[in-house]
């Protein structure tokens, strides 16, 4: 998917159901999959699911896919990521961050901006990563995270990550600060690693706070309280992406009313006289106006249906009547 520049979006209809990407900042110290629950408690049980785990221990910008936003989700799992963190030099764990078991301490060399410009130089571009033993990796079926903690501490195998920018900056004599601009599967704890390693004094992950999940941006995130006592669903809707501002980056085709009404009852028939366009090679959005009534992808000479979405009174429109987080009090 490609990368979009940051847009604002801070304004639904008043009255339209949460549909859409919720934008959350969640706080350290708890999973997504709490994270999850808060937001589904408050909206009353509605489907929601999150675009990617983050760790526990880090914070950072989480998007949540509500309601109809369930449907693309697998339009925006490849998006790539940015993060900010800082790398504890000396010391490894188990888990490649500070809340596991401690397995070495070392002493830490002088570091010099040299050493730095090395490190950003070896850890940019396409390379071969080991994901950390703790993590979600599947192996024969099973959740690595859970072969660990039972005691099978396996690496799962090397995988091909992309980091497209990284910048290194001493905080001190064994703390360094970072900004990764990554692809998806990239790990910034096994970064972590491999930089102590480089440093020949072994490292692990401090902090780490996400700041893009492409095209999503942390400053369009609302607050996430974990008890979830004061979140309110008026809160939330600050934080939502149409599905419609979700999928922009993707190519669209205008359809008359008549389609529009055919596809949404799931009939393929009414993609027959649509001809697939030759720099369209991946799925398009199938529009009416404003609205996205579905998804299709491309196969040989027609479009197949992929996706199909709803159409409800609170559809994101230029005539809707709009209430914005500066309105809410």
């Amino acid at each position: 998917m490609p990368t979009e520049p940051k847009t604002t979006m801070t304004s639904v209809d008043a009255d339209a159901a949460l549909d859409g990407i919720l934008l959350v900042d969640k706080p350290g110290g708890i999973s997504s999959a709490r994270a999850v629950a808060i937001v589904k408690r408050v909206l009353g049980g509605v489907r929601t699911g999150h675009l990617g785990t983050l760790d526990p221990f880090a914070s950072g910008l989480l998007p949540l896919c509500v309601g109809e936003g369930t449907k693309t989700a697998r339009y925006l799992n490849l998006a790539d990521k940015s993060y900010t963190g800082t790398v504890r030099l000396g010391i490894t764990t188990d888990t490649l961050d500070r809340t596991g078991e401690v397995t070495s301490k070392q002493d830490v060399p002088t570091i010099d901006d040299a050493w730095l410009e090395t490190l950003e130089k070896e850890f940019t571009g396409t390379f071969e990563q080991v994901p950390p033993a703790f993590s979600a990796i599947k192996n024969a079926g099973v959740r690595s995270y859970k072969r660990a903690r039972a005691g099978d501490v396996q690496e799962p195998p090397a995988r091909i990550v992309r980091i497209d920018r990284l910048s290194v900056r001493a905080q001190g004599s064994d703390l360094l600060s970072i900004e990764v601009d990554c692809s998806k599967g990239t790990y910034i704890r096994s970064l972590a690693r491999d930089i102590g390693a480089r440093l020949g004094c072994g490292g692990l992950l401090e902090s780490l706070t996400r700041t893009r999940f492409s095209p999503f941006v942390l400053g369009d995130a609302v607050g996430l309280d974990v008890d979830g006592g004061e979140l309110a669903v008026e809160t939330l809707r600050c934080g939502l992406v149409t599905v419609e501002q979700a999928l922009a980056w993707m190519p669209a085709v205008e359809i008359d009313e008549r389609t529009e009404n055919e596809l949404r009852c799931g009939r393929q028939g009414a993609l027959q006289s649509i001809v697939p366009a030759g720099a369209e090679p991946g799925p398009v959005r199938m529009m009416k106006g404003l609205a996205l009534v579905a998804v299709a992808s491309p196969t040989g000479p027609i479009y197949k249906l992929d996706r199909i979405f709803k159409k409800h009174p609170g559809s994101f429109t230029e005539e809707s009547p709009q209430v914005g987080c500066a309105d809410i009090e």
